[in-house]
């Protein structure tokens, strides 16, 4: 029996996990980032929620999905972004979304699933009754039937959570004036899905199944909106058409960037794409024409900037990558990816001059995001180089400890430790790090021989 109740749990736990354990990889973005906070933001605040505790992020995926999961966290598919015809599109799956964490859905999905599997052990029960008393038949069919009987349950309450959040999402679309069409858009364009098994469906609709009654609820609720008819901000249009065109061109193979944005096609989001394209394919004299056609038409786009400095840099152009890094950092200055590209330019260029100025952008970097993994790791070479190995070991405490490798933390705190200046702000740090780490390590963890701990 616990047997059947760890396999209905399992199952359950799939279907709500599927688009999590799907992905890819996560990415990191400032420009897709930025546009997705100023869609989010208002929906968080709308919905009484601090926006800087809600984390978003960008999964590497050409499917179609959006998610919450680990506490406050929205999770979005570059391919979701990539199939959205208009901003409203996307702005209503996020509105969504922030109705599933401000209904904190996730949070109750355990009692959902406990509560599934009371009619799926009285079902279990009535089997083994009826066994026992000769009807095996009857008895092997309801034993069968226990799980049918549980998942109905648990999909009965995931339903309610999706109307719910559809609910909520009108009511945050309504407070920030935005037209809910978008939201209507997004599900009328795929209610085909309902007709595909599972195993077809895009991930999105697998955790957020539709239902005729939910869609017509739904439509009938944008239909009252005094906002209904507002159209699509001009300039958001665009600021879409512009990411899209950028994610295109890192994600699909460049034959097939060129197919859809020919060299026929001038736009600004064509000559972005094959920007990226050509580059990918190392076409570099092609893809410093693009970009420098796009800088030359708007010389005040960070992004441009940061482009034509990865671009650079990744080609073996460190030293020249600078400069567009530089220019990067100096407009958009509170952009913490951005100076660590700087910081990381400076470093591959291995001009000792650089290292100062690379640590200070780091430093401020990590002022911002101070769990930012890459950024302690590059910290750790400026470090290195300038002679400082305990601040070079605590940065990559500082590391470990950010990606949750609580033994590696505490091993190379300890080290830092007493080689640092007693009473100073590292020794205080490296010494927090080591208790913080020390009470963080799993039982199995701190049992494991101090030499295995050492990578």
């Amino acid at each position: 029996m616990r047997a059947l109740f760890a396999l209905i749990s399992l199952s359950v736990s799939m279907l709500i996990t599927a688009a999590p354990a799907a992905a890819q990889s996560l990415i990191r973005d400032t420009e897709i980032e930025i546009m997705l906070r100023d869609y989010t933001d208002p929906f968080l605040e709308a919905a009484g929620l601090v926006p800087s505790d809600v984390g978003l992020y960008i999964v590497a995926d050409p499917s179609i999905n959006a998610f919450v999961t680990n506490g406050q966290n929205i999770f979005i598919h570059t391919g979701m972004l990539l199939e959205a015809e208009n901003p409203l599109q996307v702005q209503g799956v996020l509105a969504h979304e922030t109705g599933h964490i401000a209904g904190a859905h996730l949070a109750r999905t355990g009692e959902a699933m406990n509560q599934a599997a009371i009619p799926m052990f009285a079902t279990l029960g009535l089997g083994v009754i009826a066994a026992l008393a000769g009807e095996g038949q009857a008895g092997a069919a309801l034993m069968a039937s226990s799980q049918q009987f549980g998942a109905l349950q648990f999909f009965t309450y995931t339903r309610t959570q999706e109307s719910s959040a559809d609910q909520a999402a009108l009511r945050f679309l309504e407070a920030t004036e935005t037209s809910p069409a978008g939201l209507m858009q997004f599900f009328e364009r795929f209610r085909y899905q309902e007709a595909f098994s599972p195993a077809r469906r895009f991930p999105y609709f697998q955790t957020h199944p539709l239902s005729s009654a939910r869609v017509t609820s739904l439509r009938e609720s944008v239909a009252t909106s005094p906002f209904i008819d507002a159209e699509p901000d001009a300039e958001e249009v665009e600021r879409l058409e512009r990411l899209q065109a950028k994610i295109y061109g890192f994600m699909a193979e460049p034959g097939h960037v060129f197919y859809r944005y020919p060299v026929t096609d001038q736009s600004l989001p064509a000559r972005y794409a094959r920007a990226v394209a050509y580059y990918r394919d190392a076409q570099m004299p092609q893809a410093r024409r693009e970009i420098e056609s796009l800088i030359e038409e708007e010389p005040d786009n960070p992004f441009f900037q940061e482009l034509y400095g990865q671009m650079l840099f990744e080609s073996g152009f460190a030293d020249e990558s600078i400069d567009y890094h530089q220019r990067s950092v100096d407009l958009m200055p509170q952009a913490p990816l951005l100076r660590v590209n700087l910081a990381m330019s400076m470093i591959a260029s291995e001009d000792p001059q650089h290292l100062d100025a690379a640590g200070q952008h780091l430093r401020v970097a990590l002022d911002i995001e101070p769990d930012n993994s890459f950024a302690w790791y590059q910290l750790s070479i400026v470090h290195e180089r300038n002679g400082d190995t305990p601040r070079a070991q605590l940065a990559i405490a500082e590391q470990a400890f950010s990606l949750g490798d609580n033994g590696r933390a505490m091993q190379f705190a300890a080290r830092a430790r007493p080689q640092l200046e007693a009473g100073s702000v590292d020794w205080f740090r490296a010494g927090e790090l080591m208790a913080v780490a020390q009470a963080s390590m799993s039982p199995d963890e701190a049992r494991r021989p101090r030499r295995e701990r050492v990578q």
